[in-house]
């Protein structure tokens, strides 16, 4: 029979364990880490079910959603079957991406966008439990000037607004030509004109650092404004393509060590384009994160 001095000893080590180590704890028990659904939206389009299993198989415990339309809903589900497909793979999904709505499909309005049907698009994302829901893209037909983007802002607000009301905060997803001056104005710069309460930033790490901007300048100018933000790296040559997270040049640690400074509460791992599978692409990232960032 062990001695009580023994247990003493024993429970010391674990202790010390922990404090010597917090990372292995923390990642099983606390640590949240994400995928964008989008990287593996070929396989989500042929069997959401398998898919979100291997995603979940991984290592990701968060998802982020792509593809949400008025027709579409959650990869083809209602609301309830897609938030019981989560809950039975373990998962989450505190974030979604829709689309500002200018743009039209075969020459019609898309529903379920910041434009059209946006409060059901709102009801159906409470329903799944979806904590942010990201305008995640313009197109070239929906940027135009300093005035469209400031057309862009207040409609933002008025999507804040609406999302607010429903316990859901409303964010803005950057590429890189926000930060492609007109008339000395960066887009971007008018968009953060926007309600800071009612509108904040998913913010893309790959496109910050193409576009020649440093993320964590971007902290210190808008604090708390980055609650979100897209784990995707860059590669070392002159295409700057897409690469694993830690394959590239992005320096994850340094920006990620001003997290608190930025708001960040979710991060999402994205590839928008890998080099063969896909679930390849997002373990490679998945080590590296577990080895070095958490």
């Amino acid at each position: 029979m062990n001695s009580r001095r023994d247990f003493i000893k024993s429970t010391s080590l674990f202790s010390a364990g922990l404090l010597l180590a917090p990372h292995e704890f923390d990642f099983k028990k606390k640590s949240l880490i994400g995928v964008q659904l989008y990287t593996v939206r070929d396989a989500m389009q042929e069997n959401p079910a398998e898919t979100l299993t291997k995603v979940a198989n991984i290592g990701y415990n968060i998802v982020e959603g792509a593809t949400y339309t008025g027709s579409q809903k959650f990869y083809g589900m209602e609301p309830a079957a897609f938030l019981k497909l989560l809950k039975d793979n373990g998962l989450s999904m505190p974030s979604a991406h829709y689309r500002l709505g200018e743009e039209k499909a075969k020459g019609e309005n898309v529903k379920g966008t910041i434009l059209h049907e946006w409060d059901k698009a709102v009801d159906d994302a409470a329903a799944v439990g979806i904590k942010y829901m990201v305008c995640a893209y313009l197109s070239a037909d929906e940027r135009g000037g300093l005035d469209h983007y400031k057309y862009v802002a207040d409609q933002l607000n008025i999507a804040g607004e609406k999302c607010k009301k429903a316990g859901i905060q409303l964010c803005y997803h950057n590429h890189d030509f926000e930060f492609v001056k007109i008339n000395d104005t960066y887009p971007m710069d008018v968009l953060l004109a926007s309600d800071k309460d009612l509108v904040k930033v998913e913010l893309d790490l790959y496109w910050v650092t193409r576009a020649g901007m440093d993320a964590v300048k971007l902290f210190e100018q808008h604090p708390g404004r980055f609650p979100l933000l897209h784990l995707k790296d860059m590669d070392n040559t002159d295409q700057k393509a897409f690469t694993e997270v830690g394959n590239g040049v992005i320096n994850f640690k340094e920006i990620l060590s001003h997290k608190k400074q930025a708001g960040v509460k979710y991060s999402f791992v994205e590839q928008d384009r890998c080099p063969g599978s896909p679930f390849d692409s997002i373990t490679r990232s998945m080590a590296y994160i577990k080895k070095n960032l958490v």
